[in-house]
């Protein structure tokens, strides 16, 4: 069930006008191809957050595009455990222009990207500075920010919404653990945080199990009277049905010349 947004209002889901609904955020697309293309190729309006600078990022977006996915970015940030971040990571060692001109160029590296969500980030996004200068960059476009909360002491929400940018929040990590098992666990206590709270954001991965797995239970949602929607439709649920940004209200990003060759 992919639903348009309707006006929310306090209450149950029910009493919002709308189903229990979840967003479903597939994170580090563009190295796995064959899973990238399976993702992409899903009837359901998945939300795909792309590694930039990756082999198969440019290919893997304009195909998802294609099939109507929803394109963010998936930025790579400083974590407590100094595991190498690839092309674009920010690190804490950035000024304000290094690191804007970082970011901006990972965004202009994902075709029609619409988001930005954090890729580890258990050391930057703990740091309000560094957010600071994240979300000032953010806010020049027409993106919205997803903390991934890779930690519990993330402020990366929290200074997005005091920048005003549309922002939200993961709510559950559907694989951790890498088995079906898991997966089925985390996937019911994702349904089972939107039936209590309206909404609920999950953050899955690339990897065999978890594509297996969402093709085979997403088709089931309808029957089970739960809805799923694109993170941009689930903010607007949350948000009245409210538009996210006005035409012409922020700069467009100039994308790169694509030179990899589309699916």
């Amino acid at each position: 069930m992919c639903l348009a947004p309707v006006a929310a209002s306090g209450g149950g889901s029910q009493e919002r006008g709308h189903p229990p609904t979840i967003a479903i955020i597939i994170d580090d697309m563009g190295y796995n191809l064959h899973e990238g293309q399976r993702l992409a190729r899903m009837d359901q309006p998945l939300t795909l957050a792309f590694l930039p600078f990756r082999h198969h990022t440019v290919p893997l977006a304009k195909l998802a595009h294609r099939h109507s996915k929803e394109i963010i970015l998936h930025a790579p940030m400083a974590n407590t455990r100094n595991i190498g971040l690839g092309p674009a990571g920010l690190t804490p060692d950035m000024d304000e222009p290094t690191m804007a001109r970082t970011l901006r160029r990972a965004l202009q590296s994902i075709p029609y990207v619409q988001g930005v969500n954090n890729h580890m980030g258990s050391l930057l996004t703990q740091q309000i500075e560094p957010m600071q200068w994240v979300m000032k960059e953010l806010d020049r476009y027409p993106l919205y920010f997803v903390d991934s909360r890779t930690i519990a002491t993330s402020v990366a929400g929290t200074v997005a919404a005091a920048q005003k940018i549309p922002s939200l929040t993961r709510d559950v990590f559907l694989d951790h653990e890498q088995t079906e098992e898991f997966v089925d666990q985390q996937f019911k206590l994702l349904i089972e945080k939107a039936k209590a709270n309206g909404t609920a954001i999950g953050i899955g991965h690339p990897h065999t199990v978890t594509v297996d797995y969402l093709e085979k239970h997403l088709p089931e949602l309808d029957e089970q009277g739960i809805a799923l929607a694109t993170v941009s439709g689930l903010w607007a649920m949350r948000n009245g049905n409210r538009v996210m940004f006005a035409e012409g209200e922020k700069e467009p990003i100039v994308p790169m010349v694509a030179r990899s060759k589309e699916d």
